[in-house]
């Protein structure tokens, strides 16, 4: 698989996060759309058996990842720092990546920090940003459609938490892709697509919508002698059989649900809830060149019952890392995330 640096341009409000899976499931319907059903099930054939015609990591903050999900003596202290202060450190910039992991705290830079970067350094202090985002409710309520009216209820207002990036900002989404099933300026269009029409929650009254800035082949970044992976995405790894004593990573549920048209079929929009580790988690096996691990998840009724041919991203790109397993002896009794 071929391996691309794709730049995204915010440029409204979000009301859902852009993680990878989620963004996988809206590159499919926008492939159907586009270009057709036939098309689309050529594509995600083998999706199950390991053979996925593209993996999507989450959209970083350009130029920079997430730190790993490690326990914190697996890093070299920071002298004389606050805790709160280096709990904060989180973003790690991707320059950095080439130095010994045990110094990556050393490099990464909170959330203040990495948003008064991207204002450049001839912005006043002032004028700066404290943080990259702002969230804001915004109120609601319940029409219904076919009077007009609030219906029976009455007024049944509830609030959508909408976020709000800095001017200026841009992401960088890792896409790893099968060039025989899927080229390169196909997907970069139905990526736009996307962006055109709005990503995730409330995009028809004007969310998620961005732009592609550019579309640029560059192979994942990777340490020397490295023999553990570093997640790009949510991730299934169930199953994999990954060294679970020298892994580390944090659990969510995914509770999906069926976008496009599929949101009116058979009035059952959601799918099955899906137990995935957290984007930045850390698996102890050697980096495999696919560039990819994880599993594809759904197919034959598993993920929905309203379309049984539906399947999930369970798979995340990585970057291999070197991971020094002597260092789990120092805390084994360490909580994994």
């Amino acid at each position: 698989m071929q391996s691309f640096s794709v730049t995204l341009r915010p440029l409204s409000a979000f009301a859902t996060p852009m993680k990878g899976d989620t963004l996988f499931g809206q590159l499919c319907w926008a492939i159907r759309n586009r270009l057709g059903e036939a098309h689309l099930n050529d594509c995600l054939e083998g999706y199950t058996q390991n053979w996925p015609f593209a993996v999507i990591s989450d959209a970083f903050p350009q130029g920079f990842l997430l730190l790993p999900k490690l326990p914190g003596h697996w890093f070299r202290p920071i002298t004389g720092a606050d805790r709160k202060a280096v709990k904060k450190r989180c973003w790690l910039p991707v320059n950095a990546i080439s130095a010994p992991l045990p110094d990556w705290l050393h490099h990464a830079v909170d959330a203040k920090t990495l948003a008064g970067n991207m204002c450049g350094s001839d912005a006043p202090s002032q004028s700066k940003p404290s943080t990259l985002s702002e969230k804001h409710p915004q109120p609601h309520n319940t029409i219904n459609r076919q009077s007009n009216t609030t219906g029976k209820d009455g007024f049944a207002p509830y609030s959508v938490e909408q976020e709000w990036f800095i001017p200026g900002m841009a992401w960088t989404v890792y896409v790893l892709l099968d060039t025989q099933r899927l080229n390169a300026e196909d997907c970069k269009q139905c990526l736009q697509d996307i962006g055109d029409i709005g990503f995730g929650r409330d995009a028809s009254i004007g969310l998620g919508k961005f732009s592609v800035a550019s579309f640029d082949p560059m192979p994942l970044p990777s340490q020397a002698s490295a023999n553990a992976c570093l997640t790009l995405a949510p991730c299934a790894p169930q199953g994999r059989g990954f060294d679970g004593k020298n892994s580390f990573y944090q659990l969510f549920t995914r509770f999906g649900r069926h976008g496009d048209i599929a949101v009116h079929q058979a009035g059952k929009p959601f799918k099955n809830p899906l137990l995935l580790a957290q984007t930045s988690a850390v698996f102890a096996t050697q980096p495999p060149e696919s560039g990819f691990i994880g599993q594809g998840i759904g197919g034959n009724g598993e993920l929905s019952k309203t379309l049984k041919a539906t399947v999930h991203q369970g798979y995340a790109p990585v970057i291999g890392i070197d991971l020094d397993r002597s260092d789990a002896s120092r805390d084994s009794d360490s909580t994994r995330f």
